[in-house]
């Protein structure tokens, strides 16, 4: 640092930026960031890292260690996120039986854990055991009876309202970040928005405690989705230790535009290790890492492929109906006095789903157990209703081979309680999801599909078997013979209706493989995953993250938006015909005071430099940040530095009379090679180009010479009105 004294005598000019000073770099809330900036950033830092690195031992070794920052990063995201994850299943195992009843023995037992543990349990009654007992039992000594009946109603929704209204409570006042999915935000970040606090630690630990109320509570939602932002959260953490993430919001970022080899190396490292830990915990307690562990004993038949083909038609058209009247929903909730009482819509919801779910055994349950059960293939242990079947007592096949066999009392029962089930959970999820609590939406989508898909699988299995001289079923399905697996159908059917919500197919078949371990039946999951993207697309392209990240109005350029409209680059630069002229620094002409003026008077995140006003040739772009900073530290760390200094973007001083104050020197906020475009390029070509470099602002030129700027909101403002949008729904820079 040069003191006046030594400038006043030696007249050298000093440039701030040459030992950097702190936020130089960083970026607002609620802004964009500069992706070309940061890669160049961080290709700046690696070769001076490299460079260094030969100069001594010490240096070597820093080399090293920074190289292995990111494997290191990755390790304790895995270890951290498969803790998280387990701990949240067990605790909500507990939490959501801890509505029915309580482990005598230990109160931290679930129903399942206590009676396992108990010597007085028999496989028959494996359900039943002393050790567990009802809240009737404990407190009125009566198990059955209407007093008992109705005492258990009755703390069931006392249970539920106190977890549903703990969780809202903590989200509104130490985390409202911690509510919802978390998925349309996380992609909003990962494509370089910025929004502070929304992966901070304070988010992470009420979003991990309150996921395990809401779930536990009993409301339609899951937990999957949230924990998508909690490893989020976890990642954030432990890249914020290391200054080589910490200081460059691209390098946090390098799965959003585009996907390196050594990010996938990394993510597969950091799925294993938490995969490890995972089933260290094992919080299943089926010594499996998949939620619900699948074995059918019967191949499909190319038959079935028309019920699975009709499963994925059903769950496009549920895709489509939740996606519509879950948006319509939240736009109310967000435009109407309904949206200022948040708890009391949670409170309302919770109340209307514990008292209709109670009476059915199929809504009582948690959402997880009831698709697992109807997952599940009907063995000759099985106790469900949906295995009540009539038996053949001469029968003496094995027993992972019983053969198709009529349907029983406990079946038909099942069936209207799932129609009934089916018809509650496509309702109240509408009104469930977008609350401020956390809510996943894979889980209850699941649970209609598999719904719908048992019903359907049970009524191929009747029908196969009372009809097996029909031509359809002649070929593979003769009397005696195990045709038809419901569960099977269970299972397509939730891929479907997952897949017609959230528009997956690859991905949502890799996650049902993730989910059951049901390898074999690829086909018939592809084959109903397709169909319901179809169909839903036929009514509309967004998926349920993507109709959201709309309404909320987030700069997001999505890979899957197409633009074939014919406007150039010149229809959407701004300034546009009658509106003021374009704000610009001049290279050596403009004072300190003629810099805060205009940072004072425009909301602008940064500004063009050209050679002078009258040539507008363009030389580089200057952040609206980066110059209030270096005005700020300037005033503060050099003597000399007036509101009539000359302010400089040049590498030589311009010629200034002898009296005149110390110009400040800025050339090295400076971007000299901004992106630019001609006027007369297409929009088409435009709007490409933001989406694969993802561009900030691009400037636009002819000749050399300046004639406006087109910025990422421009681009999106320009997109919805072209496809006969509000263009002002995009509510952020």
């Amino acid at each position: 640092m040069v003191n006046a004294g030594e400038m006043n005598g030696s007249g050298n000019l000093m440039d701030f930026l040459d030992e950097p000073f702190p936020d130089v770099g960083t970026y607002e809330d609620f802004h964009t960031i500069d992706w070309l900036r940061e890669k160049s950033r961080d290709t700046d830092r690696h070769r001076k890292i490299t460079s260094k690195s030969k100069e001594s031992i010490w240096e070597f070794i820093k080399s090293l260690l920074d190289a292995w920052s990111g494997w290191v990063v990755m390790l304790l995201i895995g270890l951290l996120a498969g803790t998280l994850a387990g701990v949240i299943d067990l605790a909500v195992d507990w939490m959501t039986d801890l509505k029915e009843g309580v482990c005598l023995s230990a109160f931290w037992y679930s129903h399942e854990q206590c009676c396992w543990t108990s010597n007085e349990t028999t496989f028959e009654d494996r359900d039943k055991c002393p050790l567990w007992q009802k809240w009737s039992e404990l407190l009125v000594n009566q198990s059955e009876g209407a007093s008992a009946y109705i005492l258990n109603y009755f703390l069931y929704i006392l249970w539920a309202l106190s977890f549903a209204f703990l969780a809202v409570s903590l989200v509104r006042v130490f985390a409202p970040y911690a509510c919802g999915s978390g998925i349309p935000e996380i992609k909003t970040i990962l494509s370089g928005f910025i929004i502070r606090g929304y992966l901070g630690k304070w988010t992470l630990l009420i979003k991990t405690v309150t996921l395990v109320l809401v779930v536990s509570s009993g409301l339609s939602l899951g937990k999957e989705g949230p924990l998508v932002h909690v490893a989020c959260c976890c990642g954030n953490f432990f890249s914020s230790l290391f200054s080589k993430y910490s200081k460059n919001e691209g390098k946090r970022r390098e799965v959003s535009y585009y996907f390196p080899l050594k990010t996938l190396w990394r993510s597969f490292f950091a799925a294993l290790v938490a995969a490890f830990t995972l089933r260290s915990i094992n919080p299943f307690g089926n010594s499996r890492l998949v939620l619900f562990y699948v074995e059918y004993h019967t191949p499909w038949y190319m038959a079935e492929l028309f019920p699975f083909i009709l499963l994925g038609v059903f769950g496009g058209l549920w895709g489509t109906l939740f996606i519509r009247c879950n948006i319509a929903w939240c736009r109310r909730r967000k435009t109407t006095q309904l949206g200022k009482y948040p708890v009391l819509e949670v409170i309302v919801v919770t109340a209307i789903t514990a008292i209709i779910a109670y009476p059915n055994p199929y809504t009582r349950q948690s959402t997880s157990e009831l698709i697992s059960e109807l997952f599940n293939d009907c063995g000759a242990l099985e106790s469900s209703q949906l295995c009540d079947y009539i038996n053949d007592p001469n029968m003496t096949r094995p027993v992972d081979d019983i053969p198709d066999r009529p349907a029983g009392a406990g079946v038909y029962t099942a069936m209207w309680q799932l129609a009934l089930a089916l018809i509650f959970k496509i309702i109240i999820t509408i009104f469930t999801f977008g609350m401020k609590i956390p809510s996943g939406l894979f889980i209850p989508s699941m649970a209609v599909g598999a719904m719908a898909g048992r019903m359907v699988g049970i009524g191929v299995e009747q029908l196969a078997y009372h009809h097996h001289d029909w031509i359809i079923f002649r070929n593979w399905c003769r009397p005696g013979a195990d045709c038809v697996t419901p569960g099977l159908y269970a299972m397509v059917g939730a891929a479907a209706c997952l897949g017609g919500v959230t528009r997956m197919t690859v991905s949502l078949v890799v996650i049902m493989f993730e989910l059951t371990g049901g390898l074999e039946y690829i086909v018939p999951l592809m084959a109903a995953a397709v169909t319901s993207k179809w169909v839903a697309d036929a009514f509309g392209k967004e998926g349920i993250y993507e109709a959201h990240i709309h309404l909320n109005g987030y700069p997001f350029l999505d890979v899957k938006d197409e633009f074939t409209h014919r406007t150039l680059a010149t229809d959407v630069m701004r300034p546009r015909r009658g509106e003021p002229p374009l704000s610009v620094l001049t290279q050596d002409s403009m004072t300190v005071e003629d810099v805060e003026t205009l940072i004072k008077e425009t909301d602008y995140n940064g500004f063009p430099v050209v050679v002078s006003k009258d040539s507008e040739r363009l030389i580089g772009f200057a952040q609206r940040r980066e110059l209030i900073l270096a005005i700020k530290n300037a005033r503060q760390r050099q003597d000399g530095i007036v509101s009539n200094s000359i302010m400089y973007f040049t590498e030589e001083p311009p010629e200034l009379p002898a009296n005149s104050p110390h110009p400040l020197k800025l050339r090295r906020i400076l971007n000299l090679s901004p992106f630019t475009v001609t006027d007369h390029t297409p929009m088409e070509t435009v709007v490409d180009i933001f989406r694969k470099l993802g561009l900030r602002q691009c400037l636009v030129t002819r000749s050399g010479r300046l004639l406006g700027i087109i910025t990422k909101k421009d681009v999106l403002r320009h997109m919805a009105q072209m496809a006969n949008q509000d263009p002002e729904s995009i509510m952020f820079n």
